[in-house]
Formats: structure tokens, sequence, C-alpha cells
């Protein structure tokens, strides 16, 4: 898959917005809101797969994800260890090559939601706005997709992690999975924000108390678009944070609405991420809520310590 687009994989994720207001010796310091983010259908409106690599091997998206399905039942196979297989079985067959670069240079032909963009450097300009302590924001993607092509999109630099599924090249003949991240694996990941430990070599079964935690579920906000997203939204709400559905302008809220129906999410909005919209306007009354909740909790800190 030749490209003359040359966009490294190696670019340092932003490690997230604070206000000026200087911490403390001894202070408390659980003042990190996490926002994170489901990619396809979240923060784009198609599957990443969609944009670059399978019009490169002449395959029909529907095609193309149907055969996933189907292998997977009649396989019992997990779904998404299966399309990582066709995407190197079927270039394979066209004469193209899978190589780390040649995945990152497709997300640059990724599209986005209007306002995605800017929307990080909203919030966090937002934040900065409405604190009135000093408080970090963090941006996470928790995605079934490829980190590689992730790596290539406009908005990898502002997140300050990536856990997406992801191929290991260098030591085999032929791509092999390296990490799979499926609907119910990612309330792993939600866990290692909580606890800190976003090192993916470090095992997070270890009980760690909730007084040690460094950013507590009631400081994060969970962004998905649909059924996929469930169980990351139930962990999120259920130990005391907000999750948000969103929808494609192209679509109705039917599938928002039933889960906002069902307690699965706090609010549900269209996909559109510009300041003024739905969207900002819902999930800047949810940040107000946990800024409102970290000066509870510092003050009440303050009074104990004091």
């Amino acid at each position: 898959m030749a490209s003359s687009k040359k966009t490294s994989a190696k670019r340092a994720p932003r490690s997230g917005a604070t206000s000026k207001v200087p911490v403390q010796p001894g202070a408390y310091k659980k003042k990190t809101i996490a926002l994170v983010y489901d990619f396809d259908g979240t923060l784009s409106p198609k599957p990443m797969q969609e944009y670059g690599f399978l019009p490169k091997i002449g395959e029909a998206p529907a095609d193309f994800w149907k055969e996933v399905n189907d292998k997977a039942r009649t396989e019992g196979a997990d779904g998404m260890i299966v399309y990582m297989l066709l995407m190197y079985r079927k270039a394979r067959e066209k004469g193209i090559e899978i190589n780390r670069n040649e995945l990152v240079a497709l997300g640059a032909d990724v599209e986005l939601f209007e306002g995605v963009e800017a929307w990080f450097d909203e919030i966090e300009d937002y934040v900065k706005l409405r604190a009135e302590t000093d408080v970090t924001v963090k941006h996470y993607l928790i995605s079934s997709g490829l980190t590689e092509i992730v790596q290539g999109t406009s908005i990898y630099s502002k997140f300050s992690n990536v856990f997406a599924s992801e191929y290991f090249f260098e030591p085999y003949e032929t791509p092999f999975p390296k990490r799979v991240v499926t609907d119910t694996n990612k309330t792993q990941y939600l866990f290692r924000i909580n606890k800190g430990i976003e090192d993916l070599g470090v095992s997070i079964n270890e009980h760690m108390p909730e007084d040690q935690r460094p950013v507590p579920f009631s400081n994060m906000i969970y962004f998905g678009d649909g059924d996929t997203d469930v169980p990351s939204m139930a962990v999120t709400r259920q130990n005391g944070g907000a999750a948000v559905a969103v929808y494609s302008p192209n679509e109705t809220d039917q599938k928002c609405r039933m889960l906002y129906e069902a307690s699965r999410v706090d609010f549900f909005a269209e996909a559109d991420y510009r300041p003024g919209s739905d969207l900002f306007r819902r999930t800047c009354l949810l940040i107000d809520r946990i800024l409102s909740d970290i000066r509870v909790r510092e003050e009440r800190w303050a009074m104990e310590h004091g």
C-alpha cells in the first residue's frame, strides 16, 4: 500500500491541560477529569477501515463486515480477531503489503464529525474558565479499531493515551494481533485510568483502595455511540461517573434514546462537537458537576488535614 503521505507514528500525546492555580505541597490531588471516547461512530462517522483500507483493496464495506460476522459465527471466533485476520489476508490476495507505516498513513483519510478537531482544546478552555482550583483534563481513546490508523489521524496528539487493537509486525513474517480490544474488555482500560496504571505490561488485578486511585470514576465521562459501548457505559456509571451517547446527523436518535431510557447514559445528543451544540452544552453540564464535586472533596480534605 504505497502512499505519498508521510505520517509519523511517534507523535507525543498531550499530557492534558491544567488551570493556572499552583498545586500546594500535600494538597488534595484527585483533580484529574478523564474524558474517554470510543472512535468508530463516536468521533468518526464510519469504521476507520472504510476510509482508506477497504477502498484500496477494492472491498465493499458491507461485504467485508458480513464476511467477518459470518466467519466469527461459524468458527466460534472473536469478531475483532477475525477482522484483523481478514484485513491481512485480503490485502495479501491483492498483492498489497500491510505494514505499520502504511496503516498509519491511512489515518489521514479518516473523516471526523463536525467540530471534533477543535473539541479537545475547547473543553480544556472551558475547564480553565470554570474551575476554582487546579484541575487537569485528560482525553483517552478506547477503541476496537487499529492503533496504527489512529496514530495517523489529526487528533492522535490530543489523547493522553490510546488503547486500541494493534498488530505485531517485526517479530513475525506476517502481521499478528498484538492487542485485541473487544466490547467487554474495554472496561479494563477504564480501571487502568482509574488506578493510574496505563502501562499495559503491568497487571491491574491487584486490589487498590479507593483512596489511592488517582482518577475517581466520578471524574470520568464516557462517550459512545451504541450497543458495543454498553459495558463501558455501565461500568462508568455504576462507579459514579457519567456516560454520553451520540448519534450521526444522518441517523435518528432512536438507538441513543433507548440507551437513555434504559439508564445507560446521562445524556444523548447528535455528534456535533462544535461549541453551542447540544453535545457541547450537555458535556459542560456534566463537567460543572464534576468540578463542584472536586471542590467539595477538596474542601473536606483541607478540613480533615488542616
